[in-house]
């Protein structure tokens, strides 16, 4: 459930050096923001940031980008945020349909999307971040090399995600309606929702997308 009306929340993240602004305008420019020529991992819909902070944590030689829409979930990464010591971590708090619009072709290296909003309603498919709609957008900005990986508990999503790749132009590198008790659990990092789901018992499903590299 999304948290609400958090009181300060848009003010501090106003005011918060790691929210960067003016989104737009850093197109392009990204390594210069972090200072270095590292690979840049995208997180699209973060929630409260555990996640991206723990994978920061693990790799300083990568640099990170959480995106999150809702203010009052984004104060909590911040929160998180000011116990982290590293410089390898910012946040935008954004839609991500816009995202074309603030990453260049081949910005990005790798992007996550972590129990995605399932959007149940059919009319609404196209706003599930696992559409080929928003696979077009992924494809705009991430490396030819680079891969999405997405995480659900839903089925029904997954499934749709699954029908989705290849109506996309992507490919599956692997997937799994069982995280946990398969071969690709070794490196997992779990968020606050899937730490939850887990000790409720639930499966985890996980795919690998990525598209065919020029030869």
């Amino acid at each position: 459930m999304r948290l609400r009306n958090v009181k300060g929340a848009r003010e501090s993240i106003e005011n918060n050096i790691y929210v960067i602004k003016n989104e737009t305008e850093q197109k392009g420019k990204w390594k210069e923001l972090f200072g270095n020529s590292n690979p840049i991992h995208l997180e699209i819909g973060m929630g409260k940031g555990k996640f991206l902070l723990q994978l920061a944590a693990k790799h300083p030689e990568i640099n990170y980008i959480g995106i999150e829409k809702y203010s009052s979930v984004l104060i909590r990464a911040l929160q998180k945020r000011e116990e982290y010591e590293g410089e390898n971590i910012y946040f935008l708090r954004m839609d991500a349909e816009h995202i074309p619009d603030v990453f260049e072709q081949g910005e990005i290296d790798q992007i996550y999307l972590n129990f995605s909003d399932p959007w149940p309603k059919d009319r609404h498919a196209k706003r599930r971040l696992t559409s080929k709609e928003f696979f077009a957008r992924y494809d705009q900005i991430l490396k030819r090399e680079g891969e999405v990986i997405f995480k659900t508990d839903n089925k029904d999503l997954f499934d749709f995600s699954l029908e989705q790749v290849p109506l996309a132009g992507w490919k599956l590198k692997n997937y799994t309606y069982d995280l946990h008790h398969s071969e690709y659990i070794e490196g997992n990092i779990m968020t606050e929702y899937e730490t939850k789901f887990v000790e409720e018992g639930k499966p985890i499903c996980r795919l690998v997308a990525y598209r065919e590299t020029d030869s």
